[in-house]
């Protein structure tokens, strides 16, 4: 046992533990209970303090001067403050419980990591979420302040077993789709994203291989320096997720991901896109476009995209623009351009509905530079139904950073054929249920505190349509029915940089 870390570690968060416990509790502080024993298997009660002290005894070096902590007994930790650090695994047979209201700061390189049979349980209320953000000072916070939560199981992919995203030692996957990693429902998740290595960031929220006995509903994460959301195969389903000024693509499907995913916000922040150029949908069935099965075949219903052209008149979707602003980290983390709302490529055959895109440079590109997704569109083995696309700089285009909507007929160079429209602009209007619109002839509001419009007012077209068959949702386009149906009330915040934690 390292009692000495243990002591050092208590004493530099005494402060931070009696003020939380004051404002959260109403209570003195009591004393901080031993460091539990990893190899434990019966449950404890743990007080207050650095997760890294008291629920993790066995700690090796990673690289770069972190730590990874390997957690393999089960715990519940009390309401309160808390600071992460390191690389914290919740290894196989382990649960991790974490009570509402609860906060948890990332430490720099930390991340929360549960692993192919470990379980976290983070459940959250509407009045009270779990809230992981970063240990940095009110007003000093930024994308990457550490590193983010990542669940692993054993659901399926398409690549068998695999290694996930971002650095971590842990592989997932197997042939279990109803596999349980535990839930994680109102809770936001804010800062993540640290740069480990060049392109290595972990995403907000990371899943790999997780099965559909997890619930992961009511999240927002915010201000991340990758991907909001990433799903690598699996089978979860999930609703109600924020996707809130991320760095790259709000919720990105690759490698077989087959939930179903309902009610979806994202708004960007018209100063951060990544250089890979940032999307709203970016999915894959893999890297290659390769006829892998299983296919990512997600059904993702009632998503409103607001993208960067809505919120700054003066937008311009150029590098000198778009400079990160007062959130650029100085991390080494590049910055790009945005690109489409939907960005559908290698092979996948996501399908959406009931769909609202706004002010993105691009609505929708449906892009063969790699495997035949187009054909995947063409047959029914994927579908798109009551997309609505309003106020972008072009409807459509069909290859990845070219922004015309014009028909590229071979890929390789490409070549582009610049009297005809795009293949995707003509399959998306050979469905009455996809159409072109303006914000205006939309009868679309502001709501909820912000200052550009986005929700059905009560007149709206966007109401009142049919869902399709086989898909979860409402019978309305977008996230919202109007602005009565505000469901980010109380557990979201939109300016967590100035929050007291």
């Amino acid at each position: 046992m390292k009692v000495k870390r243990f002591l050092n570690g208590m004493m530099a968060f005494t402060a931070l533990i009696a003020a939380s416990m004051m404002s959260s509790c109403g209570h003195e502080p009591t004393p901080v209970n031993p460091p539990v024993n990893p190899d434990d298997t019966t449950t404890v009660v743990v007080d207050y303090g650095d997760l890294a002290d008291i629920l993790f005894e066995n700690e090796t070096q990673i690289g770069d001067g972190g730590a990874e902590f390997e957690f393999k007994g089960k715990a519940t930790l009390p309401k309160g403050t808390y600071t992460l650090k390191g690389w914290i695994y919740i290894c196989d047979g382990a649960e991790l419980t974490i009570p509402a209201g609860t906060v948890i700061k990332g430490d720099d390189r930390a991340a929360l990591i549960v692993e192919p049979g470990g379980k976290l349980h983070a459940t959250g209320t509407a009045s009270q979420p779990i809230v992981f953000t970063s240990a940095k000072a009110k007003g000093n916070r930024k994308p990457g302040d550490w590193g983010g939560v990542i669940i692993c199981g054993r659901a399926q992919n398409n690549q068998t077993t695999m290694q996930i995203e971002g650095g971590p030692r842990t592989t997932h996957g197997g042939n279990d789709n109803a596999d349980n990693s535990g839930e994680l429902q109102y809770v936001r998740i804010e800062f993540a994203g640290y740069p480990f290595a060049k392109d290595k960031e972990i995403n907000g929220l990371t899943m790999g291989s997780v099965g559909s006995g997890t619930k992961i509903d009511h999240v927002q994460v915010s201000y991340c320096n990758d991907d909001s959301f990433e799903w690598f195969g699996g089978a979860v389903n999930c609703d109600h997720l924020v996707a809130f000024h991320g760095w790259d693509d709000e919720f990105d499907t690759d490698n077989g991901f087959s939930g179903k995913v309902q009610f979806c916000l994202g708004i960007r922040d018209p100063k951060i896109a990544d250089t890979s150029k940032s999307n709203g949908f970016e999915s894959d069935n893999d890297a290659e476009g390769d006829a892998k099965t299983p296919f990512t075949t997600a059904q993702f219903s009632n998503c409103t995209f607001v993208g960067p052209m809505i919120q700054d008149a003066n937008f311009s979707n150029t590098a000198d623009y778009i400079n990160g602003g007062a959130y650029n980290p100085n991390n080494g983390s590049a910055l790009g351009i945005f690109q489409a709302s939907m960005h559908l490529r290698r092979n996948t055959r996501l399908s959406c509905a009931n769909t609202l895109t706004i002010g993105w440079p691009v609505g929708i590109i449906i892009d063969n530079q790699r495997g035949d997704a187009r054909s995947n569109y063409l047959n029914g083995n994927a579908t798109l139904k009551n997309i609505v696309i309003a106020d972008c700089g072009i409807e459509c285009s069909d290859f990845n950073g070219i922004f015309q909507d014009n028909l590229v007929s071979e890929y390789s160079t490409p070549t582009i054929d610049n009297t005809q429209v795009s293949w995707t602009s003509t399959w998306f209007k050979s469905d009455a249920s996809r159409r072109f619109a303006t914000s205006s002839e939309l009868n679309l509001t502001s709501a909820f505190g912000f200052n550009f419009a986005f929700v059905p007012a009560s007149n709206s077209s966007l109401l009142n349509v049919t869902l399709p068959a086989g898909f979860n949702g409402s019978n309305y386009v977008g996230a919202f029915a109007g602005t009565s149906d505000n469901w980010l009330s109380g557990w979201t915040e939109f300016d967590p940089n100035n929050q007291d934690y």
